[in-house]
């Protein structure tokens, strides 16, 4: 294989989802040499081992492995100065070790690339969801999914650009359930003033990172008085603060439907945990599907990337057939956190220019393109542009 790209970076370029301008003089080095680095000035936190960070990798069930492998290669290809400690969970045991041991890594290496963990409704009521297990365990209240139109997707809607922020920690995935009198059972939804206020002022600040105009708190409080009343209370409370950002409610039922027929109007979205799931499903129907849309997870310590709606894909698994968008975006998304922006910007460049062509489009899309030539022309893209200096 020729040399592989080499990009000078003079000053890193300002990723999507935030983090610090500063100078660098990182140099991306082919494959060939990477154990030849120049020393650099900026130390990427929170990397301990040669400059290099360990992220704990969850290849998780159906296309989940076969698609964090892609991954693997294309940082492998691009030098990404990134090591993967794998962790496998298995979703059809009753024992919580793998999930415990899942837990652990993370919290030893601060940040985790995960593939959606199965969570199989035929097993006793006991059993816990892994992914549940796994937000709660590592308080990862806040979950992100930045949907956008891309590139040679055709949908319905064009120029969609909607933030959609789901409190991820409790409401009806609190997994509190009981069946006292045969036949009538009891979900109890959970909904906390502190930690309503905690997912209000999150969106309220990222709002404002991004220069967003306005928020929109999703709710069903003309049913639920208390619970959703209470989370609704807190969301007003927390806009006071914010007197440069618009905000206002709105009943879920209606954000749906008016997801579909006007979504453009809808700017930041914040809504509890059941909400967030049906809302970013929609969203992502919205701009081409599950495929495309990366998410993030967030807490105070820690976090976790993934596909924004968390299907395992289990019909389609190594048929070479699934979108590896959504994934290789999601690990953008990571390096982003790390401060690594230059290997994202390049990464998701290349992603995009792909994705423009409709040759490549996979079955999702309503083409033929397997997963092996959508990455194999990602690496193309990414070799053909020799090098570059890229300034913001």
């Amino acid at each position: 294989m020729s040399p592989r790209t080499v990009l000078t970076v003079s000053r890193l370029l300002k990723p999507t989802w935030g983090g610090l301008m500063r100078n660098t003089n990182n140099v991306l080095r082919p494959a060939s040499i990477c154990g030849q680095r120049t020393k650099s000035s900026y130390t990427p936190p929170p990397a301990k081992y040669g400059g290099r960070h360990t992220v704990t990798l969850i290849p998780g069930d159906g296309i989940g492995p076969e698609l964090l492998n892609h991954v693997r290669e294309l940082f492998r290809f691009c030098c990404v100065p990134v090591d993967f400690e794998i962790v496998k969970v298995d979703s059809t045991v009753t024992s919580e070790d793998d999930i415990n041991n899942a837990i652990t890594a993370i919290k030893r290496n601060g940040v985790a690339l995960k593939g959606n963990i199965e969570t199989n409704h035929n097993l006793p009521p006991s059993h816990k969801s892994r992914n549940n297990l796994l937000r709660t365990n590592l308080d990862l209240y806040a979950n992100v999914m930045h949907c956008h139109s891309l590139p040679g997707v055709n949908t319905r809607h064009k120029d969609i650009d909607i933030i959609i922020i789901r409190e991820n920690t409790e409401g009806e995935y609190s997994s509190l359930e009981h069946e006292s009198v045969p036949g009538v059972v009891e979900c109890l939804k959970i909904i906390t003033r502190r930690k309503s206020l905690r997912i209000a002022e999150y969106a309220f600040n990222l709002a404002r990172e991004k220069g967003r105009r306005r928020v929109t708190a999703v709710h069903k409080a003309n049913i639920m008085k208390l619970g959703d009343g209470l989370f609704l209370q807190c969301c007003n409370e927390v806009a006071a603060g914010y007197p440069d950002i618009t905000f206002d409610s709105m009943i879920v039922d209606n954000t749906t439907m008016q997801l579909v027929s006007k979504p453009h109007q809808f700017d930041v979205m914040v809504m509890p945990n059941l909400y967030g799931n049906v809302v970013s499903n929609v969203c992502a129907g919205l701009v081409g599907g599950p495929g495309l849309v990366p998410g993030a997870n967030y807490g105070k310590d820690y976090a976790v990337f993934e596909t924004a709606t968390r299907n395992t894909g289990k019909s389609i698994a190594d048929k070479n057939i699934a979108n590896p968008t959504a994934t290789l975006l999601a690990g953008c998304l990571m390096l982003d956190h790390l401060e690594l922006h230059a290997y994202a910007s390049m990464i998701r460049k290349a992603v995009n220019t792909t994705l423009s062509e409709t040759r490549l489009h996979t079955a999702d899309l309503g083409g033929q393109g397997t997963t092996s030539e959508v990455v194999q022309s990602i690496m193309r893209e990414i070799e053909s542009k020799g090098p570059l200096t890229m300034e913001p």
